[in-house]
């Protein structure tokens, strides 16, 4: 009785145990198909991916290739340009013009500098007929001229018992009168003293004698060392040259000192003869030389040592000596100082 029941109840146990396999297997299947939809969607997601990657790099190839295309181009358009620009075989240009465009644009420029040049030269034709090569038409020097001396120096300080000290004076001094010759005066003319000597008409200009020998003491001949060897030094003083001048009354060199200093001048008075103006310049008058005159200093041995200021005037005619905005106009003013 007891054994039974339990067969009875064992049999149900295993009907049920064998019931759910059909579902166990549809809910297989079923993740199955949702698994491999899954993984045919991801391999969809991939070859999507891969097609638009490919399509970028085909873009990017196609632009890489693009760009490359445009340069050569363009560096086949700027060779043509500068070739078609020296000389285009279709058109026949050269530079960008044709041979008549050239032609004409020549003949152009050729007439116009052509004008240019005749007006120029007209223009320059038509001054210089206003024009005297002898007289300049504006001159920029003063009226009245300037004095200079020679020696050309402001302060002449020596020792009279050192020749090496005064001979560069003594030098300054024989080569001015070079031109003052006796035998190079000779060849001159004579002039009227006292009077202009004016020669306005004439084609070639006389210029009058002015000898070294009218100097005396100062001229160099009897003593060469124009008394520096005695502590007596000589100054010769001239008068710069004006084209024209002709200065009014009677003209003559003056000179001052501060201290009581005897001077003696050559030509007597210091005289400039009016007989020596007015000059012409320097073409018409190349031979001129103009008149000199010569301070002889009378030092004493008490002026040894000591600085002697003289100072030197143009006078007797109308010629400016007193401009305090030009001091050598009309004068002149040196020192003098010799030791023993």
């Amino acid at each position: 009785m007891s054994s039974r029941p339990q067969v009875q109840t064992q049999e149900p146990n295993q009907d049920q145990t064998q019931e759910p396999k059909p579902e166990q297997n549809q809910n297989q299947n079923q993740e199955q198909r949702e698994d491999n939809a899954k993984e045919e969607v991801k391999a969809d997601e991939k070859e999507e991916k891969k097609e638009k990657e490919d399509k970028q790099e085909e873009k990017k190839e196609d632009k890489k290739e693009a760009k490359e295309e445009k340069r050569e181009r363009k560096k086949d358009e700027k060779e043509g340009s500068w070739k078609d620009f020296i000389y285009n075989p279709r058109t026949g240009e050269f530079l960008g013009r044709t041979a008549g465009s050239w032609g004409l644009i020549l003949l152009f420029y050729l007439i116009f500098y052509g004008f240019l040049g005749g007006m120029f030269s007209l223009t320059m034709w038509v001054m210089l007929q206003t024009l005297d090569e002898n007289v300049p038409q504006h001159q920029d020097r003063v009226a009245s001229p300037g004095l200079v001396i020679r020696p050309h120096a402001v302060e002449i300080a020596f020792n009279r018992s050192d020749p090496a000290n005064y001979n560069h004076y003594i030098q300054q001094l024989h080569d001015l009168l070079q031109n003052y010759n006796d035998s190079i005066q000779e060849r001159n003319d004579l002039c009227l003293v006292g009077e202009y000597t004016e020669q306005d008409n004439e084609p070639v200009k006389k210029v009058c004698q002015f000898k070294r020998s009218t100097l005396r003491q100062c001229s160099g001949l009897p003593d060469p060392s124009f008394g520096f060897k005695e502590g007596k030094p000589c100054i010769i003083i001239k008068m710069n040259r004006v084209i024209g001048l002709k200065p009014e009354g009677d003209p003559y060199i003056n000179c001052t000192r501060a201290t009581s200093l005897q001077m003696q001048y050559f030509p007597s008075e210091g005289r400039l003869d009016k007989m020596f103006f007015p000059y012409y310049g320097k073409n018409a008058h190349p031979d001129y030389v103009q008149p000199l005159v010569a301070v002889k200093l009378l030092l004493t041995k008490e002026d040894y040592n000591i600085e002697q200021t003289v100072e030197c005037k143009v006078e007797g005619s109308n010629l400016r000596n007193d401009d305090d905005r030009d001091k050598f106009l009309g004068r002149v003013t040196f020192r003098v100082k010799v030791s023993e």
